[in-house]
């Protein structure tokens, strides 16, 4: 049993921001030149990208969890006559 959710989205965010790292990174160190507009194809597709992949874990948890509701329901209701006190 996992300790929390997967969460797609997030993943490729951080994907995205240490791509982002990676290219001033290999700027500031001399290794290549970065114009300074390079960043934002890089950051728009991958903010796409993520509202993509959350997109799809959300609606993959969500099935997942009207499966699990309707697989556990006994069909009768908890209570037929209106009250809703406890006896």
């Amino acid at each position: 049993m996992l300790r929390h959710e997967f969460h797609p989205g997030r993943l490729v965010t951080g994907a995205t921001a240490l791509a982002v790292a990676a290219l001033y990174l290999g700027d500031a160190t001399g290794d290549w030149q970065t114009p300074w507009y390079a960043v934002f194809p890089v950051l728009v597709f991958g903010l796409l990208l993520a509202g993509t992949a959350g997109w799809a874990g959300y609606r993959v948890r969500r099935r997942r969890a009207d499966q699990a509701a309707s697989t556990d329901s006994s069909g009768a209701p908890a209570s037929t006559s209106g009250s809703h006190a406890m006896r």
